[in-house]
């Protein structure tokens, strides 16, 4: 596969199903942010030591790729694309994952800082990158019809990263960082 076309040097991309929108597009803006957070996730991995998490951050990253691909077709001109499944499986998966390491940790009574190590630091830029995903794509679902558990599976995923980011810190010892409000 040739990595550069040229086809993009104007501003213009292709969508799946073959048409053509600015790089400035919505629906660009959408999959693109969404591959800006796999590419976090992969970030997150890299300081990351627990076994589990790593496994399930992997198959995040390959969900996120599908994510993509449901997002990237051209919904004006919809054809008989094969798709891959969206991964709906996943969103219980996170809820067990949070239940779990939320026992472990102390109630929240206060708002906290995202701060702590490298690993805890990632983990809450991960979140936010996928809070800016599910910000795009909620305004992309205002003019495209699409299968709503791409938002559920969004939401889902950043109450897991914040809490990944809490047990990460619990995990090494760190106390969470709380805010303080101006008196």
């Amino acid at each position: 596969m040739k990595i550069y076309t040229k086809q993009g040097d104007a501003g213009q991309t292709t969508l799946y199903g073959g048409r053509k929108v600015s790089k400035s597009d919505l629906q660009i803006e959408a999959y693109g942010t969404i591959d800006e957070l796999n590419s976090n996730i992969g970030f997150l991995a890299a300081h990351v030591d627990d076994k589990s998490i790593l496994d399930l951050l992997l198959k995040c990253q390959q969900d996120l790729f599908v994510i993509g691909s449901h997002l990237a077709i051209d919904f004006d001109n919809p054809k008989k694309l094969k798709l891959p499944a969206l991964p709906v499986a996943r969103i219980p998966e996170f809820e067990s994952e949070i239940d779990r390491m939320d026992s472990a940790l102390k109630p929240l009574t206060q708002f906290i800082l995202p701060s702590g190590s490298k690993a805890v630091a990632v983990a809450h830029i991960s979140r936010t990158v996928c809070r800016r995903s599910e910000r795009r794509v909620v305004a992309m679902s205002e003019h495209f019809d699409f299968d709503p558990v791409i938002m559920i599976y969004l939401n889902r995923f950043s109450d897991y990263l914040f809490v990944l980011a809490r047990y990460v810190a619990h995990s090494q010892g760190i106390e969470d960082v709380c805010w303080l409000p101006p008196l």
